[in-house]
């Protein structure tokens, strides 16, 4: 459910915890999906992972008075931290793609957003973070097709 404004990345202009939240997943998952050609030659395994719906202090002093609202009505659903932990663990330990992106949630491989598949925007995103940290000579790889991604 994430989108991008690149005009407001850091939700300085308009904030809300859910959007912030919707917004780091899917950056995450582009992150990923633009990190696996980089790292093609070395072994390295990246997947991005989602722990779920998980009952912490998020939303609690949320600036968006629903959010605040809603919270509390759905904690009785949410996963306590430390199921919630489950699915990045699994990853971490038990589950080798040979540098294969994957999204996970409740350990298991998912198709992620159409979104996350914008890959234009997957590439601004990685410029613009580069050029954020410093790093504005970062060598420039385009992300994986939709070929690549199992589910």
């Amino acid at each position: 459910m994430g989108r991008l404004d690149f005009d407001d990345l850091p939700g300085e202009r308009e904030y809300s915890g859910s959007g912030a939240d919707n917004q780091s997943t899917l950056t995450n998952v582009m992150f990923t999906d633009a990190l696996v050609p980089r790292l093609s030659e070395t072994g390295v395994t990246a997947n991005a992972v989602h722990p779920g719906l998980v009952s912490t202090r998020f939303g609690v002093e949320d600036p968006v008075r629903a959010q605040r609202l809603l919270v509390p009505l759905l904690r009785p659903f949410m996963k306590p931290p430390a199921k919630g932990a489950v699915t990045s663990i699994y990853v971490a330990t038990t589950f080798e793609r040979g540098g294969s992106a994957c999204y996970f949630t409740n350990k298991r491989p998912r198709k992620s957003s159409a979104a996350s598949d914008d890959t234009a925007a997957a590439a601004r995103l990685w410029q613009v973070s580069a050029d954020l940290v410093g790093l504005p000579g970062i060598r420039e790889r385009s992300p994986r097709t939709d070929a690549a991604r199992p589910v």
